[in-house]
């Protein structure tokens, strides 16, 4: 992780003095003129995230009773396929492998072994992608993007029969969120470069409830859904 990080700055020290040269002298040079007027092409993107949970709960749960999420930085990379659809809008279909990770810490436990749930995903993504740009000035042409997407958990234990008496907290493995960002399209001599900041959504309730409808852990949370930070890097 660290390795890949000092790449990444090393390579925004780059692109910012390639960039340099092209947008701020007298005559720049614009780089892939033609680029964006290919009706189908390809790239790849790696990133970072932050998951977390969105927990509503019911109009009365027990005293004293509270749940605190606490997302932790992960790892992304996927694949990238375009279809221009106009000028100004592409559809994109962007499958990717995100690793995350949340803890979950319920207050009205004292006991760590009770309280604290550590839930540990790896998520196969399948989003479509809609993504709205603007015009291009010299080598910069920034843009809007939204979609819906269907992701898979892989490390999901829905099939387990155990709840959180044995420390099993389940969710569900299949879940559809939609996803709303922005970011900039950064043209060089041999690529296109488009980092991104985006928000994921969750739209249906993923938790699987313990059997006692009564349980301190599930029978106060009316949904659960998740909720997701993500800074991509689009390579063309």
């Amino acid at each position: 992780m660290k390795k890949i990080v000092v790449l990444l700055l090393l390579f925004s020290i780059h692109a910012k003095a390639q960039l340099g040269k092209s947008m701020f002298t007298k005559d720049p040079i614009v780089n892939l003129e033609n680029f964006d007027k290919q009706r189908v092409y390809w790239g790849y993107f790696l990133g970072f995230s932050s998951f977390d949970f969105k927990t509503d709960l019911k109009n009365d749960p027990l005293p004293g009773y509270d749940i605190d999420v606490k997302g932790h930085t992960g790892f992304n990379v996927g694949l990238v396929g375009v279809l221009r659809l106009h000028e100004y809008v592409e559809l994109r279909l962007e499958p990717g492998l995100y690793y995350a990770s949340r803890t979950i810490t319920y207050k009205q436990f004292t006991n760590e072994l009770e309280g604290v749930r550590e839930v540990k995903a790896t998520y196969i993504d399948f989003p479509l992608i809609l993504k709205f740009s603007s015009l291009r000035t010299g080598n910069v042409r920034p843009y809007l993007l939204g979609g819906l997407s269907s992701t898979l958990n892989l490390s999901s234990n829905a099939k387990s029969k155990d709840g959180n008496e044995l420390q099993k907290f389940r969710v569900k493995q299949w879940t559809q969120n939609y996803t709303v960002g922005f970011g900039v399209d950064l043209y060089f001599e041999y690529f296109k470069f488009s980092p991104s900041i985006r928000g994921v959504f969750g739209l249906k309730d993923e938790l699987i409830r313990d059997a006692d409808p009564n349980s301190p852990w599930t029978g106060n949370i009316e949904s659960l859904k998740t909720r997701a930070f993500l800074i991509n890097f689009t390579f063309h």
